[in-house]
């Protein structure tokens, strides 16, 4: 095993939330962490989480997990969970590192900041993206001087995975259970909160904080989503606009497309622009003009590249981790403390209120200073839309043995992860088809193909599916899932879908074209 730090101290160490939380476990054998304990109360991952590490203590009790030997926790809890998650392991004497978003509301907030401050305890925020090998090359240029003055910036974080409302993000995405039921967060939160992977690099990378923003409400969504009001719009985009600390402007936007585009970029300083796109073009231009030299740059990482190439969120897991042990064994701060995990968490919640006040702008606090703190004490504004139960997404006296089915059949429509099964086949082969003759790759072309020949195959189970979810949907019309189910129904093509013996007829007959 490779020696990262010069040190033989180890960093007892537990993950409460063994679903995100054991992500990492590759990153963490070279970063002297002993993985002595785990905790969650869902029993595969309690069993994954055993066959992975046998010698570590695993329990579905909080209180368990907490009286056990350790010097720090990893805190990937429910999203609603983890301020209360980190008080009381900071209360217990641990450190902690915290998955994002950091807590839910400003009065939140300051618990939150006043409890690290009383404990005495490292805080680190686990915000990964700004440690990709792009976004710690851009920074090193930054921090250098060689962009000059941060003028504007655009980051991106648009991530569409609707069935993660009906699935667990585990492996094989199982289906939330019971299955009349949705995740507990995800579709219950305002659109701006999840801010912190297209924010986070920018701040990273520059060193600024946001202390304004403004932000408007989209009114278009995809269908899908869960519907808590039947003419809601569920699964957008947010774009906001924020004012940063030395006054330059930076759009933010994330949410869910038709485009997934996890880590787009552009960043512009007063001597050099720079972006990165999703296709892995990284291009930065020179001379400061804005005809410079525009050079094709191959970004390298500051040290410890296989290590990072290794780990997950394209190197992010392995820095993040090895910011937090450097801190523990030497006391060398990391990128993310509280401060800065508060300006990132504020950032999401002063754009919700944005929106809400029709795009005004709204200043951001300061959680540094008592003073901001003292005029937030109180705001238990939160994140949370009002009056969404993702527990209550069918009316009192529903019939289970037919709901049950709900989210395994959502599971199926939109599978997890993957794109040669369910509604997502059909699209990339029904409109792979609309775009053939203009498409420029010949290897692309091959993947129309190959993608009309698998529906073929599978289209009479997606109609089976479709039509079982539209009983459900005829059955309880007046509630969140059956306004989702009708939208659904609505926004595809079910004609197609349901006379699926025509249409493979048609996809062969397109076929033998060729």
């Amino acid at each position: 095993m490779k020696k990262i730090f010069n040190t033989d101290k180890r960093i007892k160490l537990g993950l409460w939330g063994l679903g995100r939380g054991t992500e990492s476990l590759l990153s963490m054998k070279n970063l002297n962490f002993d993985l002595v304990a785990g905790c969650d109360y869902n029993a595969d991952m309690r069993k994954a989480f055993s066959e992975a590490i046998p010698d570590a203590f695993v329990t579905d009790n909080e209180e368990e997990f907490l009286s056990q030997d350790m010097d720090a926790v990893l805190i990937a809890t429910f999203l609603f969970d983890h301020t209360k998650h980190t008080i009381m392991a900071l209360e217990r004497g641990f450190h902690v590192m915290c998955e994002v978003t950091a807590f839910t509301s400003p009065a939140e907030g300051v618990k939150l900041v006043e409890a690290v401050e009383k404990s005495g305890k490292i805080y680190n925020f686990l915000e990964n993206y700004p440690f990709t090998k792009k976004n710690m090359y851009l920074r090193k240029l930054w921090q250098e001087g060689f962009f000059g003055e941060f003028q504007y910036g655009e980051f991106e974080y648009l991530h569409e995975e609707r069935v993660l409302q009906y699935c667990y993000n585990a492996p094989g995405g199982p289906a939330i259970e019971p299955g009349w039921t949705c995740h507990s967060w995800r579709g219950t939160i305002k659109p701006h909160t999840y801010i912190t992977h297209s924010l986070g690099p920018l701040m990273n990378i520059t060193g600024l904080r946001p202390v304004q923003v403004a932000a408007l409400r989209c009114g278009v969504g995809l269908p899908g989503y869960m519907l808590y009001e039947k003419d809601a719009v569920g699964g957008t985009v947010a774009p906001s606009f924020f004012k940063m600390s030395n006054g330059g402007i930076y759009r933010n936007c994330q949410g869910s497309s038709t485009n997934n585009y996890h880590m787009g970029a552009r960043i512009w300083g007063t001597r050099a622009g720079a972006e990165h796109l999703y296709d892995d073009t990284f291009k930065i231009r020179v001379g400061a003009f804005g005809d410079g030299l525009l050079l094709d740059v191959d970004p390298e990482w500051p040290d410890l590249a296989e290590e990072a190439e290794a780990a997950g969120h394209s190197g992010g897991d392995f820095w993040q981790l090895y910011y937090f042990a450097r801190e523990v064994l030497y006391g060398e701060k990391a990128p993310w403390d509280i401060y800065s995990a508060a300006d990132l968490t504020l950032a999401g919640i002063c754009a919700n209120r944005s929106m809400e006040l029709g795009g005004l702008p709204v200043d951001i606090p300061d959680f540094r200073k008592k003073e901001d703190r003292d005029k937030y004490r109180d705001d238990y504004e939160s994140i949370v839309i009002k009056d969404r139960n993702p527990r209550k997404i069918f009316p009192d006296g529903h019939d289970t043995n037919i709901t049950k089915n709900f989210t395994t059949l959502m599971t199926k429509i939109y599978p997890l992860y993957c794109g040669e099964h369910g509604i997502k086949l059909y699209y990339r082969a029904i409109d792979g088809i609309k775009l053939y003759e203009n498409i420029a790759d010949p290897a692309q072309k091959l993947t129309v193909v190959n993608a009309v020949n698998k529906l073929i195959k599978h289209l009479p189970e997606l109609s089976k599916n479709c039509s079982e979810l539209k009983k459900i949907g005829d059955m309880y019309p007046d509630c969140p899932a059956g306004w989702m189910i009708a939208k659904f129904l609505r926004e595809n093509e079910m004609d197609k879908i349901f006379n699926y013996e025509q249409t493979i007829k048609d996809l062969q007959n397109w076929l033998a074209s060729l």
